[in-house]
């Protein structure tokens, strides 16, 4: 009887953390809805510099026109600051000896990378890309994004990767429990449902499905230290796990027809 009784008890807790887990309000940049005049102006200016390139093709234009157009066993590795990070960060190293090219862009969205896939994916003529996106929606970086919002750009991204005949290896958004940049907004289960449908959508489309969450995250739903310094961006050591997991997903990628 004490044991039913402490298990009603708990039902109200539970019921109500999912409840809050299921109503939190998308996340947003709160630049994106203070009044303007409220706004300090080099807010502003910054804003300004962003619509300027908002997908961000002038980031790797003239290095993509540096590539030889065809490299065999090439793979570019395509996201936002976690794969930008990668061999750029301090005492991490990018595949060495491997033809695989970085295209991973700061602070981006689903929205901005599928604006650029075919200037910074399909143009280059790899075998395979790493697609690792989402969290940056969910922290709202260019305004509110509903899940299925990001599904939709995944999906086309993944697409037309197909339609040129470049193999896909679909990555798990790493694990968050917090934005250092969106206090008080609590990613963990967000990240968690995306992450869901990625892995559905990756077996049904045929991609590979990369499951670094998995791999890394804590208790909490979100990173180490020892892996992530922010709680978001990978240390060395985070690469070092991510690493063994992408190349697996590689060759397992270009093993499919």
């Amino acid at each position: 009887m004490h044991f039913v009784r402490c298990a009603l008890l708990l039902v109200p807790l539970l019921t109500a953390a999912v409840a809050r887990a299921e109503t939190q309000a998308p996340a947003v940049d709160p630049d994106y809805i203070a009044p303007a005049a409220s706004l300090a102006p080099e807010r502003v200016q910054g804003m300004q510099q962003r619509l300027l390139d908002w997908p961000g093709l002038a980031r790797y234009r003239d290095d993509n026109a540096r590539l030889p157009a065809h490299e065999a066993g090439r793979v570019v590795f395509y996201g936002d600051s976690i794969t930008d990070g990668w061999g750029r960060v301090a005492d991490t190293t990018f595949f060495p000896g491997k033809p695989y090219v970085n295209r991973g862009i700061s602070g981006q969205t689903t929205a901005q990378m599928l604006v650029r896939f075919r200037q910074d994916v399909i143009a280059l003529n790899p075998e395979v890309v790493v697609i690792l996106a989402g969290t940056n929606d969910i922290a709202g970086n260019t305004g509110p994004a509903t899940q299925r919002m990001i599904e939709d750009n995944l999906r086309s991204m993944v697409q037309l990767a197909q339609a040129n005949g470049i193999r896909v290896v679909l990555a798990s958004v790493l694990p968050a429990s917090a934005y250092p940049w969106r206090p008080g907004y609590r990613p963990a289960e967000p990240i968690k449902a995306l992450n869901r449908w990625i892995e559905a959508y990756a077996r049904e489309s045929g991609a590979v499905h990369l499951d670094y969450h998995r791999a890394m995250a804590n208790a909490e739903g979100g990173l180490d230290a020892r892996l992530a310094a922010d709680g978001v961006h990978p240390t060395p050591a985070g690469y070092a796990v991510m690493a063994p997991l992408a190349q697996r997903a590689i060759e397992d990628a270009l093993g499919r027809k």
